[in-house]
């Protein structure tokens, strides 16, 4: 039998650069940095006093004042992108075909905001004051379902929670939702809202984040020799995959096609990656078998390029181990540079941007890249943006407990 294809026929992002797919995009190339000082709240007493944090998000707006206290923030987030990305695609789900159509979420964390508000509530006032929204409003699958409840989705409905790999497990399994018959429609990505004080602390204390508050915009440095730490980020990401029969017979517009998925596990460490990087090289391999294509089909790679220094060297190993020589060749920027990293959003936001490297001929730079590491002596786009014909863009995700996915999306050829 042969294997559907899949296509993309929808688009929606919040973050920290933008709170739209075409506004997010254009900072893309500017080489706008979206990280400042922590505003949600008082991090005057960490060591990590900055972010990429979502503005100008009006959630009342977005859902009325009674709606909006019943969502968690990340909810928020996967809600407005899903919006985005569903009135993009031009979608119209009949009841008839509604148990055709599903949504998948990747998520990190959770609702861990509102989970510290209401303990901090129970500490304060009693147990008695907790809020009977509380639990739907920390799960990640409350997500999904209430995209379902929203738009009348009657087919597969779940989240994945794999760190910082989330959201590009959520689209690969979607993905083969699609591929096998399960569905024809899915609404895929990933949601985060980790800018709270008690996750800040906790990335901090393990020695991950960079600690450069007096210029918090140059200190998402992903490759480069001086990089100290990631930057956390919060929004989310959302992608209308389809069937190509699907999409073709309802006249949709196509963006590009889903072509690879790879994940594997380093089964290594509980956070720090192999150090060989041969747990990501074995996803990204993986990927590119899934595809059927060479290394040297790949145009662009968005890199998972967190900016720590342990991540950024394994994965420029894992890059070697797979494309060889072509390796110096190949154009790899981290967008993270600008959006920080959305943890477990981050993969689903990233393959947006791969999407539109392919319609724009436009690869976006890594920015704040100024002092070249031995470790890590790839071609990572530096701080401007190239224009190049991007056929076939690859994107990592790699997160902690070892878990590796690698996406590839190519030109859609009819």
């Amino acid at each position: 039998m042969e294997r559907r294809r899949v296509v993309i026929t929808g688009l929606g992002i919040i973050c920290p650069i933008g709170n739209d797919v075409d506004t997010a995009w254009q900072a893309l190339l500017n080489g706008e940095s979206g990280i400042g000082p922590i505003t949600l709240f008082d991090a005057s007493d960490l060591k990590t006093r900055f972010a990429g944090q979502v503005k100008n998000f009006d959630v009342q707006e977005l859902f009325g004042a009674r709606e909006a206290r019943r969502m968690d923030r990340f909810i928020h987030f996967w809600m407005a992108a899903a919006r985005e990305a569903h009135k993009d695609s031009g979608l119209d789900i009949k009841p008839e075909e509604a148990h055709r159509c599903g949504a998948i979420l990747g998520c990190g964390i959770g609702g861990v905001g509102t989970l510290l508000a209401e303990h901090e509530k129970m500490m304060r006032e009693g147990p008695q004051w907790i809020s009977p929204h509380m639990v739907p409003m920390m799960l990640p699958d409350s997500a999904p379902g209430r995209l379902a409840i929203e738009l009348g989705l009657r087919g597969p409905n779940m989240s994945i929670a794999t760190a910082c790999a989330s959201s590009t497990n959520a689209l690969g399994e979607a993905v083969a939702m699609i591929r096998r018959g399960a569905a024809d429609v899915m609404f895929a990505g990933g949601a985060e809202a980790g800018v709270v004080k008690l996750a800040i602390a906790g990335f901090s204390n393990m020695g991950a984040l960079s600690e450069r508050n007096d210029d918090p915009e140059r200190a998402s440095r992903p490759f480069d020799k001086d990089r100290d730490g990631f930057v956390p980020g919060e929004g989310a990401g959302v992608l209308v995959l389809e069937s190509e029969e699907h999409a073709l017979n309802r006249g949709a517009h196509i963006y590009a096609e889903f072509m690879g998925y790879g994940a594997s596990a380093d089964a290594y460490h509980i956070t720090a990656p192999m150090g060989t990087g041969e747990g990501a090289a074995l996803a990204i391999r993986a990927a590119l078998e899934d595809a059927g294509l060479h290394p040297q089909d790949i145009t662009y790679l968005n890199a998972h390029g967190t900016s720590t220094v342990l991540n950024d060297k394994s994965e420029t190993l894992a890059i070697k181990q797979v494309f060889g020589e072509y390796a110096y060749k190949l154009a790899i920027s981290s967008t993270k540079s600008m959006t920080g990293h959305l943890l477990g959003g981050a993969g689903a936001i990233e393959a947006i941007f791969c999407t539109k490297a392919i319609l724009s001929g436009k690869i976006p730079p890594t920015i704040n890249y100024e002092t070249p590491d031995p470790e890590c002596d790839l071609d990572y786009v530096p701080n401007q943006v190239r224009e190049v014909e991007v056929n076939v863009a690859m994107s990592n995700s790699f997160g902690f407990g070892g878990h590796n996915g690698c996406l590839i999306i190519g030109r859609y050829q009819p």
